[in-house]
């Protein structure tokens, strides 16, 4: 029997579709806030002049690595994890540091001390198998100063890394 104007409010069909849709809409913003407050965004820097500092040291190393000439190919073993890497240039330090970081997962990150085995060929050992895209960054020193290969590459095992064979980004200038 459909309601006629004079039954009580509950027993009309729109104001229960009204109150289903303003329900839903408290629930769904309650769960957004607490997957917000529980998923804290760790990419966000909060200290911008330290970032800004950071920045312009990085770009320092880039440009004593561009200096010295330094290009470095660097091949990772599939079924070993070995890191095998060819460093050509005026630098032979006795280790380098190799960085394979995330764009966006911090867990991700890995770091890899290689050693030095001959002139200009460096051995590590990786843990883990890393695949996907990564910010590659090769520190080592010459002369008491850092110098760092930095690149944004597809990391795949049995395919070798070309580091130092693109402009340097941000230091056009100089």
């Amino acid at each position: 029997m459909p309601a006629t104007a004079a039954d009580p409010w509950y027993k009309h069909l729109w104001p229960w579709i009204i109150i289903g849709i303003l329900t839903t809409s408290v629930c769904l913003s309650l769960s957004m806030v607490s997957i917000a407050v529980s998923n804290p965004d760790n990419l966000v820097n909060d200290n911008y002049y330290e970032a800004g500092k950071g920045i312009n040291r990085s770009l320092d190393r880039e440009l004593l690595a561009q200096n010295l000439g330094l290009k470095a190919s660097v091949h990772l073993d599939e079924l070993t994890g070995e890191v095998d890497l060819r460093l050509a240039g005026s630098s032979d330090p006795q280790s380098l540091e190799l960085n394979l970081i995330s764009p966006t997962q911090p867990d991700k990150d890995r770091k890899v001390v290689l050693s030095r085995v001959e002139t200009g060929r460096y051995v590590g050992q990786l843990e883990d198998k890393v695949d996907g895209r990564r910010f590659v960054e090769l520190l080592g020193s010459e002369g008491g100063q850092v110098w760092r290969l930095f690149e944004e590459e597809k990391v795949e095992h049995g395919v070798t890394l070309q580091l130092g064979d693109e402009a340097l980004q941000g230091a056009e200038h100089q």
